[in-house]
């Protein structure tokens, strides 16, 4: 018989450092394609599959409330400025470029289908980004809730529980600079 090894997450997850200096670069830097900023906020920020952003149409976008649906989740997702902000800059791109295409990215191959490249757009690749977010959320809500709000299988989630305790974080149930 052989044994099992751990079962949780092993992947990559970024620093929180390393996280802001991309945000910036994102939100006040000039060298980020459009849709690299999109993707790395709407991964970073909101745990978005690149799939969800690659086959993110015009009309998933509900602008009155600054919304867009993303994938199979069972909520519009609500947009922070930083990345409302990012999806104008993207469609302002998608404009200049004259395109029938409904997808918000239209970043085309040659066959004019969504998206093909924009992974390697991004720098971070956007898994350790959506990465990031999940094992954050995970570890300070309920993943239940987690899961249900991202659309995901609650075991899906189960994998980002951390088995240790930040340790600059207090313990569930206790105040903060509390004496």
């Amino acid at each position: 018989m052989k044994a099992k090894g751990p079962s949780g997450f092993s992947g990559t997850t970024i620093a929180v450092d390393q996280q802001r200096r991309l945000f910036r670069r994102w939100t006040t830097g000039t060298d980020a394609h459009p849709h690299e900023a999109l993707l790395g906020i709407l991964a970073l920020l909101h745990a978005a599959f690149s799939s969800e952003v690659r086959l993110l149409r015009v009309d998933d976008l509900g602008p009155i409330n600054r919304t867009i649906r993303l994938g199979r989740r069972p909520h519009p997702v609500p947009m922070d400025p930083a990345g409302w902000t990012a999806l104008h800059h993207c469609l302002a791109h998608r404009q200049g470029q004259h395109t029938d295409n409904p997808h918000v990215d239209r970043h085309q191959d040659h066959q004019d289908r969504p998206g093909t490249g924009l992974n390697r757009l991004c720098q971070p690749p956007p898994g350790p980004l959506r990465s990031t977010r999940l094992a954050d959320l995970v570890n300070t809500l309920d993943p239940k809730l987690v899961a249900a709000a991202l659309g995901m299988d609650p075991e899906g989630v189960m994998i980002y529980l951390a088995d240790h305790v930040d340790a600059g974080r207090p313990p569930i149930g206790t105040k903060s600079g509390a004496g």
